[in-house]
């Protein structure tokens, strides 16, 4: 039998995790919660069907924080299967705005597995896929890094 997998087995290793389910994306969306990324750094590729985002993602997976405080790292994210794309509160003529990433959620059809994926950003941001079916991976690209702010998000709670 085989378990699911926890934040404890991924200890201080790179993340390459895949979603395939609402419930797979759920864990994504715990793990890219706070990733900031200039608006620059997505791209839609139509021909390919796929829309990528290079994140500074915030690692809240392991206890390595005790160890070395607040640590992010470059990441890609990248959906597959993707139609098209909308946005709202997101302006590509400006190159100095940057997104921070709230959450992600798969919005299935009334004729699964196509659905809408939702970005939310912060600051009444979002950003819409419309997908064939729900095909996403997350994945470090460097080593862990101190966060510039040296403090881990903080949300009020």
């Amino acid at each position: 039998m085989t378990e699911d997998a926890r934040f404890e087995d991924g200890g201080e290793a790179p993340l390459n995790l895949g979603a395939l389910t609402g419930e797979d994306l759920q864990v994504l969306s715990a793990l890219v919660q706070d990733a900031v990324l200039p608006v620059t750094e997505m791209r839609f590729m139509r021909d390919e069907k796929r829309f990528a985002m290079l994140l500074n993602r915030f690692r809240w997976e392991d206890g390595a924080r005790d160890r070395h405080g607040a640590e992010r790292v470059r990441a890609l994210l990248v959906f597959e299967n993707v139609q098209a794309v909308a946005s709202q509160g997101v302006s590509r003529a400006d190159p100095d705005m940057i997104l921070s990433v709230l959450s992600l959620e798969f919005i299935p059809d009334q004729e699964p597995p196509s659905g809408q994926l939702l970005i939310t950003l912060a600051g009444d941001g979002a950003i819409r896929l419309k997908v064939e079916a729900l095909e996403a991976v997350l994945k470090d690209v460097t080593r862990p890094y101190q966060a510039l702010s040296g403090k881990v998000p903080d949300h009020g709670e």
